[in-house]
Parts: C-alpha cells; structure tokens; sequence
C-alpha cells in the first residue's frame, strides 16, 4: 500500500526538489514490493531492480549509481524472507540520504529477530507485520520519519483523520496491543533467542552435511536470520520432499507464493538453475524449536531424501558452473 502514494507530488522530503517519478529497488525483494513497483511502471513511472550476487548480497556501489535526481524512492527488504540473508541497511540508506532519496524497507521477517533501531539507522520508511514476530495476524505497521528529514505521505484510505490523517477508520485496538506487546517481548528476549537459534541452526545444518551428499546452501551463511537456513538437496523435488518429511513444517520457498508453480525469483537471482531452485527447502527455526526437533528433523530429512533419489538412481550431478557441494 506505500508505494501507491509514491508520486512525488504526494511523497518526499521537504525541500526535495523537482518531480521525481524513477524507483529503486532489488530482485530478491518480497513481490509485496516488487508487484506494485511494477503497477507504477505500467502508470508511466520508471523502475531499476537491482541484482545481487550468488550470496544474495547488494553492491552498495551499484546501488549509489543507480539513484539519480529523479530517483523519489529506493526500497531494500532487511532480511530476505526466502533465505533470511541480511543487507546492509546502514550504509545504503547513508548513500540514498546523501543523494536526497527516500530510503523504505520491508523489515517483517527482520523485526524482532535482529537489532533495529529507527534512531539510528537512516531509514526514512520502515514496515513490519505482527504475525512475524509472534503477534496477532492482521495488524502491521508503518514507521515513517518525521524530523531530519520529515517525510510527507498522503492517505490511501479517507474519512475521519485518523493516525494524524494518514489511515482513516476505526482502528484494531486489541491487535495494535498485541503487536506492542509482541515487541516488547522480542526485544527483552533478542540476543538469548538470536544466540540459541544461532547454535540450533548449525546444528541442522553440519547435521545434514555430515550425511547427505550434494547439498547446497542458498545464499550466505553469514549475515543471515538466526533462524534462517535455506538448502537444496539435488536430485530430490522440493515438494516432493515436503509432503514426505509429514509432519515436519517447511517449505520449498516463500509461503506468500505457494500457489505459483514458478521456481523461485530470489533464487533465480542468485543464478540458481531451475532444477535446483525446484529441490530447494526452506527451514525455519524459532522459539519454539528445541535440539530435540532438529535431531528429529536430521534423522526425518536425511532418510526421505535417500528414499527419493533412490527413486531416480541414474542421478547425476548438475553440469555447469553450479556446484552442489557444500561450501
């Protein structure tokens, strides 16, 4: 919903200058983004996604060349949904501020699980969703800078002047205290939490390494989500394996395209191939996850994927420059 108010007669920083009518973006962002960047485009605005590496990382450099004087808006998600790689939010907001250019991101899947403080990071616009922080589904919310610089949005939704005229209508009182309190909660508890998912992750990752062959991990290891790890297992479907692994919770991208058949657009800007976009899987570890299920979850994976490639028993690594060994 941001980025119907993005026109710059409607959205900017005081004193911003002409007509801005270009947007910034990357390729890995979530299609919450991406879907309404690409409406604007079809309404005459202009766009540049950016790529990333095979890590899943930005180039600040790229990033700084792209924003010119037409530039209102550049968006970078926090922390990818799909393989929880982390970008760097400090030195790309310095470089769009710098330049005069509202800096927006996506921090729902970073919220609550890594640092983040609006006071000091040069984030002009930063969103977030309750349910991915263990608060009520249906509540959200929209931090917006008011001072150095303030930033002007009109609303979407009129009638009543709520949220200083931003979001008319009657608000959702019992979700906005459950978001608060999930909040509070998260923070009280961020680096206990972040060091425990820390060490269960790697747990399931050198666990599943030690016995399972052409494994490959999607994205950086490091920065990522504590609780993120994102593997593709050659030879073996995705939601092939989903359905076997039972009762076990995963999934073989983000949960938001789960009706598409596409392989998935994060890593397909990695450079993944098809094949091993479609063998991807995508774990998720929080608070409730304890050694006991990753052992469990080890023991489940490892002999489901044996199974499956024992179904196709002429399997053979993929050619090219892709490799399926783990890094």
């Amino acid at each position: 919903m941001l980025f119907r108010s993005l026109p710059a007669k409607l959205v900017g920083v005081e004193g911003s200058g002409p007509w801005r009518d270009h947007l910034v973006t990357v390729a890995t962002e979530h299609k919450a983004v991406l879907d309404p960047v690409r409406a604007l485009v079809d309404e005459g605005y202009r766009s540049t996604v950016l790529g990333v590496d095979a890590q899943g990382l930005m180039d600040v450099d790229a990033f700084d060349a792209a924003l010119g004087e037409r530039t209102v808006l550049a968006s970078v998600m926090a922390a990818n949904n799909e393989i929880g790689v982390l970008q760097p939010l400090a030195e790309l907001g310095a470089r769009a501020r710098a330049k005069g250019v509202l800096f927006h991101t996506d921090a729902a899947q970073a919220a609550g699980k890594i640092p983040l403080d609006v006071r000091v990071l040069p984030v002009d616009l930063l969103s977030l969703s309750a349910h991915k922080l263990y608060g009520p589904k249906g509540v959200g919310a929209l931090y917006v800078r008011r001072k150095a610089p303030r930033v002007s949005l009109v609303p979407l939704v009129y009638g009543g002047g709520h949220e200083r005229g931003l979001r008319s209508g009657t608000l959702d009182v019992p979700g906005i205290v459950g978001l608060g309190a999930a909040c509070a909660l998260a923070q009280a508890e961020l680096e206990a939490e972040a060091t425990r998912l820390r060490s269960l992750r790697a747990r399931l990752y050198e666990g599943l390494r030690a016995r399972l062959d052409r494994v490959a991990l999607n994205g950086a290891l490091e920065p990522r989500l504590p609780g993120n790890l994102s593997l593709s297992f050659h030879g073996v479907a995705g939601e092939a394996l989903i359905h076997a692994l039972g009762d076990i919770a995963v999934s073989s991208g983000s949960a938001c395209t789960s009706a598409s058949r596409e392989p998935s657009h994060v890593l397909r800007a990695l450079g993944v191939g098809d094949d091993r976009a479609h063998s991807s899987l995508r774990f998720g570890l929080g608070r409730s996850t304890t050694a006991a299920d990753i052992d469990r979850v080890i023991d489940r994976v490892v002999d489901r994927v044996q199974k499956l490639r024992a179904m196709s028993p002429d399997l053979e690594p993929p050619a090219g420059g892709l490799t399926w060994e783990a890094p």
